[in-house]
């Protein structure tokens, strides 16, 4: 079974956030980093359902858990919240 390679925009709209590069970006620099020790899903920024779908998603590997896991990834990324 071949899964769907979703793109972080895709990830966004369903999660009902801004989808355009400046929105994504925005939402980033606004929320890193993330502390090692917090679940991307338990992140005090998240609606009950937005932190549900990422839960959801991530546990039943579903197409979305690679997106997922690269948004937990820059969220974690020490130089995420800072500009060039």
């Amino acid at each position: 079974m071949q899964k769907s390679h979703h793109r972080f925009s895709e990830l966004f709209a369903q999660l009902g956030l801004p989808s355009d590069p400046a929105g994504i970006q925005a939402f980033v620099s606004a929320h890193s980093p993330l502390a090692a020790n917090v679940a991307l899903a338990d992140a005090p920024f998240w609606t009950a359902a937005q932190a549900a779908m990422l839960r959801e998603e991530l546990l039943g590997d579903a197409d979305w858990a690679e997106v997922i896991d690269q948004l937990s990834n820059a969220l974690r990324a020490p130089s995420a919240g800072r500009t060039a």
